[in-house]
């Protein structure tokens, strides 16, 4: 019996060596990682911050483009205005209250008789 115990001892040493050696190959094998632990987090905070930046790139882009087609819609509708403006009957009615009326007769050309001497 007492070898038997000897034994079982022994197997009990080799399994607590063989733990401990395990332990240690373990924690090495974790300290020799730590630079690749490093890089794939910082590979997922580039990321996620890169996913922040789209998202916010697309709201600007949509806002921009929501403030060009107001923009367009606001220049036609001046654009519009001023062509309606600038007809002539248009304009006659604005300057009637200022006493302008429209010409009936063709403009009557001048000319210099003292150039041609």
């Amino acid at each position: 019996m007492s070898e038997d115990q000897d034994i079982n001892n022994e197997s009990k040493k080799k399994f607590s060596v063989k733990k401990k050696r395990r332990r240690l190959m373990y924690n090495t094998w974790i300290v020799k990682n730590i630079p690749f632990y490093l890089f794939t987090a910082m590979l997922a905070v580039i990321y996620i911050a890169n996913g922040h930046y789209a998202d916010k790139m697309v709201m600007e882009i949509n806002s921009t483009a929501k403030n060009l087609k107001e923009k367009e819609y606001e220049f036609k509708t001046i654009k519009r205005d001023v062509i309606f403006r600038s007809k002539e009957s248009e304009l006659a009615k604005a300057v009637e209250p200022l006493g302008l009326k429209e010409l009936l007769v063709p403009p009557v050309r001048l000319i210099d008789t003292l150039k041609n001497k």
